[in-house]
């Protein structure tokens, strides 16, 4: 397919950019380069691709022409970055979102991936959440995930097939790295500083991925016939990959050696769940997860040790999403809007 790739500069982006034209697909991604300060390391797998640099909130009818499926990645990404500015993440995460579907569907597109979170779920209830289970977003960045699931779901036809993927908390390398995600966080802090001091006791749960098995289950959606994927939801990870964080921090902990392990007090951030991925597994033909935790942790040590990674390197804004946008903000780069100055 010709599949136009949004978010193809950020820390998934840069990876399933790759991963999809390896398959045989002709990609072009676009991306407004909010993130493209940072770049870890070099990995001569990675493909690059053609970009249309621009601001999800300005595409327009001709720059989807000629594509067949899209793959949407480009919103402002975590819970923290989603508070900075609650109504531009609404913006740009809901509204930017449904609009380009719309026009997706106008010009004929028939294939639209969407990747939601399974932050979605937010406090749940004992047992694995399934993607039956209720939603109860706690952040406006989640509750922008549920605003698109919906207004996806009612614009489906025999001609327009969405699929939703709810990905668990993605971790793993990347040149373009991010080390606001818990796994990758964690690996960070033990590296650069030899401790990991959690601020809570650890106790919540996060189902975890591995960022290539996200990209994994994104080129399955697009080779999958549309019977199996047409307005479905699919929450991608694997049912072993659910953990306490303090089961994270431990896993951590053992993959870099001397590295000094403490737990606060509860946290007043209620947010925990566990996630049930059997539906993937059993329902999108060649799927499965192929790593884990530790694997993950093994290789970010890996990329530590080559590049030498240094606290400087590791405390960089382009590596956190909110410090850089706010970074971006604080030298008038963006407007308050977050358009380019």
């Amino acid at each position: 397919m010709r599949v136009l790739l949004t978010g193809s500069e950020g820390y998934i982006g840069v990876v399933l950019a790759s991963t999809l034209n390896q398959r045989g697909h002709d990609v072009v991604g676009l991306d407004t380069g909010f993130y493209r300060d940072g770049w870890l390391y070099e990995d001569a797998e990675l493909a690059r691709v053609p970009c249309i640099t621009k601001d999800l909130r300005r595409i327009e009818p001709e720059d989807l022409n000629g594509f067949e499926a899209v793959v949407h990645l480009a919103e402002l990404s975590n819970d923290s970055l989603g508070q900075l500015r609650p109504h531009i993440t609404q913006e740009i995460n809901h509204q930017g979102s449904v609009r380009l579907a719309r026009l997706c569907r106008a010009q004929g597109i028939s294939r639209f991936v969407y990747t939601s979170s399974c932050s979605v779920y937010g406090v749940a209830s004992d047992g694995a959440m399934t993607e039956e289970s209720a939603t109860n977003p706690q952040t406006m960045y989640a509750r922008c995930k549920v605003l698109v699931e919906r207004d996806l779901a009612a614009m489906a036809t025999d001609d327009f097939s969405p699929t939703i993927l709810r990905n668990a908390t993605a971790y793993g390398p990347s040149p373009r790295m991010r080390f606001d995600i818990v796994l990758n966080n964690l690996a960070g802090l033990a590296w650069t500083s030899g401790q990991i001091t959690m601020l809570s006791d650890g106790t919540p749960w996060r189902p975890l991925v591995h960022v290539r098995d996200i990209c994994e289950a994104i080129a399955c959606t697009l080779a999958a016939s549309r019977e199996a994927v047409h307005n479905q939801i699919f929450n991608v990870g694997d049912d072993k990959e659910n953990y306490q964080v303090r089961e994270i921090a431990e896993i951590v902990a053992r993959v870099f050696p001397r590295c000094e392990l403490r737990f606060g007090a509860p946290s007043a951030d209620n947010r925990s769940y566990r996630v049930s991925f059997e539906k993937i597994h059993r329902s999108l033909p060649g799927f499965r997860c192929r790593r884990t935790a530790l694997q993950g942790a093994t290789e970010l040590r890996q990329v530590f040790e080559r590049i030498g990674m240094t606290r400087e390197t590791f405390d960089r804004p382009a590596f956190t999403r909110l410090a850089q946008l706010q970074h971006l903000l604080d030298a008038g780069r963006t407007d308050d809007r977050f358009y380019w100055t």
